[in-house]
């Protein structure tokens, strides 16, 4: 059975931010806010965020049925339907069955650090069609320090997307995070994503004050 065809694929869904402009790709979006994540970032929003509205499970069908109502702005727009996190390569089969049940005309886009297994990455590639990668920083001990993770597996799965889609498809996001690297470091890092081919780079600083 293919991906498509699993209809009770679950989704754990934080809640839904409609009407977005500018933010989450071009056009009208809607951003699906999804829970649980790999990595253990430092200045993770999504953990207060849980403590606050606990996910709730959703079909692609249910998903769909919430989301509907704004076709007429995404096709108008150019726009879509957003996922971010938490990591939503991890219900990469999911996406995959939430493409084929939507308009061709709307752009399904997600939000995601890559910290995923590899076929993931591939499942995702042949249903999505706008990547935005937050790298966080690719040098190994401060992407560590920062996430807990390795980022050696960002990498790699940064470059499989590449080859898979082009990076033309692929916006990545370089921030500047307090305490755990500099301006000068994220200088580096985007110079370090040009020579792999990356062109789409977004730099911007973390916020990381808490109420």
């Amino acid at each position: 059975m293919s991906q498509a065809e699993k209809p009770n694929l679950l989704f754990p869904l934080l809640g839904l931010v409609r009407h977005r402009i500018g933010t989450d790709g071009d056009g009208v979006t809607t951003l699906v806010a999804g829970a649980g994540c790999p990595l253990q970032c430092r200045w993770c929003i999504n953990k207060n965020l849980l403590k606050k509205a606990p996910a709730e499970m959703v079909t692609a069908d249910a998903l769909f049925d919430l989301i509907k109502i704004d076709d007429l702005y995404f096709r108008a727009t150019g726009g879509g339907v957003t996922f971010g996190g938490g990591e939503p390569l991890l219900h990469a089969d999911f996406l995959y069955r939430f493409r084929s049940i939507c308009s061709p005309e709307w752009k399904v886009r997600v939000e995601t650090s890559l910290a995923v297994p590899p076929e993931s990455v591939k499942t995702a590639a042949s249903a999505v069609d706008e990547f935005i990668v937050d790298c966080k920083d690719p040098d190994p001990v401060r992407y560590h320090n920062y996430t807990g993770g390795d980022a050696a597996l960002m990498l790699d799965n940064l470059c499989l997307l590449r080859d898979l889609v082009g990076p033309e498809k692929i916006i990545v996001r370089i921030p500047w995070i307090p305490e755990y690297n500099t301006v000068s470091d994220r200088e580096a890092n985007a110079r370090l994503l040009r020579k792999m081919g990356f062109t789409r780079l977004e730099l911007f600083d973390y916020v990381t004050k808490q109420d």
